[in-house]
């Protein structure tokens, strides 16, 4: 049974209504967060200039000539109201599978490199992570972090970073890092990393904070769109869709960049329709049947 606290909602500045779901990330909450943004922008409300949804709250922005403050805030109540139902909570989503090659050379130099900034730790990110979790074993440590679908919570930072979050395992169980204590200046594209309870793929080189664990042999952002899975958006990620990190050696990992590099790469990938009201009953049992052929 879903069982979260009434939301809050505030006003900031002329533009914006911000409403807080939860104050700790869980499944349940962004379930809710995801179905009213989805559900705001198939109302389409004349007035609504941008939708945002994060990981436990959403943001919307409005334009006040066109729409109330307060019109839209009973928009929001109403739809917030019937959102607490967890039947109301389904979406359509699609999984996608994600080669990582975990432990790999560049990422152990990066996080080496940038140590320093890293609460004075010696080691790589990538064994402070395995350890601090309780591993001492490098391939349970991989098949723990990929073996789970993650879900999509939010996007943002940079264009096309997607904060994923494991789902079907408990809350002590959940794989978690503390971020740098000052930012890399630098992080390769397409490292993976974990920071707080999230994984994320950083898009393009950039700062970060996040430890770093691996390489994606994917892209997960192309502006170009040459490969078919961006032939509708130069994002790989939406909010709700489910990622599976599937562990790859070397020399698959050479091989699927090739493949990407001459754009002949096709994602394994399917649609779904997501019921939260089943992962909430059923967990892993209903993420089993979901995965089928992940």
């Amino acid at each position: 049974m879903l069982s979260l606290p009434e939301t809050r909602f505030d006003f900031c500045g002329d533009e914006y209504i911000f409403a807080q779901i939860t104050n700790d990330m869980s499944a349940e909450s962004n379930f809710k967060a995801i179905a009213i943004t989805n559900e705001l922008r198939r109302r389409n409300i004349p007035g609504i200039i941008e939708i945002y949804p994060a990981n436990a709250s959403y943001l919307v922005r409005y334009d006040p000539e066109a729409l109330s403050p307060f019109s839209l805030l009973d928009y929001l109540k109403e739809i917030d109201i019937t959102k607490s139902d967890e039947s109301e909570l389904n979406m359509k989503c699609k999984i996608v599978e994600i080669p990582i090659w975990y432990d790999d050379p560049v990422t152990k130099e990066y996080s080496i490199r940038f140590n320093e900034r890293n609460k004075e730790i010696t080691e790589s990110n990538f064994d402070f992570v395995m350890k601090l979790n309780g591993f001492k074993d490098k391939d349970r440590f991989i098949d723990a972090h990929s073996k789970v679908p993650h879900l999509i919570t939010m996007l943002g930072f940079t264009p096309g970073t997607a904060w994923t979050y494991p789902l079907g395992i408990p809350r002590e169980e959940i794989i978690r890092a503390p971020k740098y204590t000052s930012p890399r200046t630098q992080t390769p594209k397409l490292a993976i990393g974990i920071g707080g309870a999230f994984s994320v793929i950083y898009p393009t080189q950039s700062p970060g904070s996040y430890q770093l664990i691996g390489m994606s042999a994917v892209p997960v952002y192309e502006h170009q769109q040459r490969l078919e899975a961006f032939k509708d958006s130069i994002f790989l990620a939406s909010p709700g869709d489910l990622w599976k990190y599937r562990t790859i050696d070397e020399s698959e990992y050479r091989s699927i960049t090739k493949e990407v590099e001459d754009g002949t790469y096709r994602y394994k990938m399917k649609d779904v329709h997501f019921s939260a009201e089943e992962y909430i009953r059923k967990e892993e049992k209903y993420l089993s049947e979901l995965m089928e052929d992940f």
